[in-house]
């Protein structure tokens, strides 16, 4: 009898070895001091584009809806009683409405936002201290990042509905107090289920991307209540999604003890990250005008293959659609010089100027950066008989260029303003970055009120 082949899942058997390396290596230990910070940051950054993305009519008539059926014990500033379903689903979406969250490179989405989502309400109703919530986040940030950085997604598709769960998993796993064998155990779970989200939303300008996050999100506690209920999953659940379901990349993931969260970035604009090349070279530019952009008559931008496949949206029509648009983005900087929510709100939005800039820009391939395989691009704005060239490499929020924790505490008081008098959001943020003892979340989540 001729042997059976092995299946060809067990080619990713080192790859989901390494990811469960990394979880458990952070399953009961306090994070680092270098990835407890970064935490602490990102928490703070994603707190406040939900309180931001709550003001948008369709997220408070989603709060509205669910506190109705699912009334609960967390709320957020001016809202409803949520369950903690409801409240990290509400969450997720919320902190992405304006796409002012934080991301990763390395794995080509945000790791953050759901597990904040799912972790925040979890950790005041358990009464939980601000140090088991920094270290379940750090781990979180670790298992998604890795995720996302392995199992790649299929042309066609979107990050958000997808691997983020992963993280959310292993995160509540860890604050519940499973140990090392139920936060494996919960990312097994998860991997047995990790749907497939597409990116057409956000071709056709259809908010439904925004629910993605919510349903990694909901995917994620769903799975660490299953595992602390002792529910099993198969080990190789992970090896088979990646063989079956993924565009998985064969290259080894980062060591397990290296914190990938400490190359987390964190947005000063509100747009995808591969908007924010063009939006700093045109911030640059429009600087050198005078803040004048009638007599600009021709702008060029030449970037890296990624940017073009993501963000090539023209003349969009609906705020999702400018989120992913390079052109737009660009347009947006020269104008107004600022790519903040306000520029997705109607006065803006359709302003005549800046869809005549928009309608200017042409977007190349640079060759040289697509053969490094590195992010960047140059700028060339014609003013009159003047060329404006700018070039970047590194932007704000890289982990080469870091946001300081005074301009990610500056940026949340701004965005949460709608919701939170400027005194309260400044104890909060002071006291959840400053703070050398571990204060209850719930006494945190108060300063709020």
């Amino acid at each position: 009898m001729k042997p059976i082949p092995d299946p060809s899942w067990l080619r990713w058997q080192e790859h989901a070895a390494s990811l469960k390396s990394a979880a458990t290596l952070r399953a009961t230990r306090p994070a680092t001091e270098p990835a407890s910070n970064a935490a602490r940051l990102i928490l703070l950054d994603t707190i406040g584009c939900m309180l931001a993305g709550r003001e948008a009519p369709e997220v408070m008539a989603f709060e509205e809806n669910l506190s109705s059926l699912e009334s609960g014990p967390f709320t957020f500033p001016g809202g409803r009683r949520l369950s903690l379903n409801a409240a990290a689903q509400v969450g997720a979406m919320a902190a992405t409405w304006d796409e002012a969250c934080e991301g990763h490179a390395y794995a080509h989405g945000r790791p953050g936002v759901p597990a904040v989502a799912a972790l925040l309400p979890l950790a005041i109703a358990r009464e939980c201290g601000l140090d088991a919530t920094v270290d379940a986040l750090a781990l979180a940030y670790e298992v998604g990042a890795r995720g996302g950085g392995w199992l790649r997604i299929r042309p066609g598709m979107h990050v958000d509905g997808n691997w983020p769960a992963l993280g959310v998993a292993a995160g509540v796993a860890r604050l519940l107090g499973l140990g090392a064998a139920g936060i494996l155990g919960a990312i097994d779970i998860a991997a047995c289920q990790l749907p497939s989200s597409t990116y057409l939303p956000v071709t056709q300008g259809k908010t439904a991307r925004n629910t993605y996050l919510a349903h990694s999100a909901s995917l994620g506690m769903s799975a660490a209540f299953a595992a602390q209920a002792s529910i099993s999953a198969p080990e190789d659940a992970l090896a088979y999604y990646a063989a079956n379901f993924s565009a998985a990349t064969p290259d080894a993931l980062p060591a397990p003890q290296d914190d990938l969260i400490l190359d987390a970035y964190i947005k000063p604009h509100a747009a995808v990250r591969h908007v924010h090349y063009g939006a700093e070279m045109a911030m640059s530019a429009r600087e050198e005008l005078g803040g004048t952009t009638a007599g600009i008559t021709r702008i060029v931008l030449s970037t890296y293959r990624e940017a073009t496949v993501y963000c090539g949206n023209r003349a969009p029509q609906t705020p999702i659609q400018a989120q992913f648009s390079l052109s737009y983005g660009i347009a947006a900087m020269l104008r107004f010089g600022v790519l903040d929510a306000s520029v997705y709100r109607k006065e803006r939005f359709d302003d005549p100027e800046l869809r005549r800039l928009e309608a200017l820009v042409e977007i190349k391939l640079d060759r040289a950066l697509e053969e490094q395989g590195k992010r960047g691009g140059s700028l060339t704005v014609s003013n009159g008989y003047t060329d404006i060239e700018r070039d970047v490499r590194t932007i704000p929020g890289d982990a080469r260029m870091p946001l300081s924790a005074e301009e990610i505490a500056a940026k949340f008081m701004r965005y949460a303003k709608g919701r939170v008098p400027h005194e309260k959001s400044f104890v909060f943020s002071n006291a959840l970055l400053a703070s050398e003892v571990d204060v209850k979340m719930r006494a945190l989540w108060d300063l709020l009120f």
